[in-house]
């Protein structure tokens, strides 16, 4: 968390990012333990958010951006699973856990960014 300023902004979405990857994890993990599938659809299921963890440890933003497009996948298996079984807990705690963990670390690194980027120095892309 170098440079990183406690009650900052990046700070709070650095944390939202990592509570709701651990909850997404864990509802992977509880969904996997109660469909019992094979045991290569349960690491298919995993591998995707533990490969940016090291990268996520060492707060390397292009694995959080990475990490927003993987979100995206497990969004659509969840909505999948919702219109399935709309009264699933398990599925409604994932859904709002990856709404979150995109959010988060979109916000995350957007704001990261512009604490990264030295003061004075802006870029004149659209929506800035």
């Amino acid at each position: 968390m170098t440079g990183r300023m406690r009650g900052s902004q990046s700070h709070w979405a650095f944390v939202l990012t990592w509570i709701s990857w651990g909850v997404l994890l864990l509802q992977r993990v509880v969904d996997a333990w109660l469909q019992a599938p094979p045991w290569i659809i349960w690491v298919a299921s995993l591998l995707p958010l533990l490969m940016f963890l090291p990268g996520m440890i060492r707060d390397r933003l292009r694995s959080y951006i990475w990490l927003c497009f993987v979100c995206l996948g497990y969004f659509i298996l969840l909505v999948e699973k919702l219109f399935a079984q709309p009264g699933s807990l398990v599925a409604i705690i994932g859904m709002v856990a990856v709404v979150l963990l995109f959010t988060s670390s979109m916000f995350y690194v957007r704001w990261r960014v512009r604490e990264l980027r030295p003061n004075g120095e802006r870029h004149a892309a659209a929506g800035d």
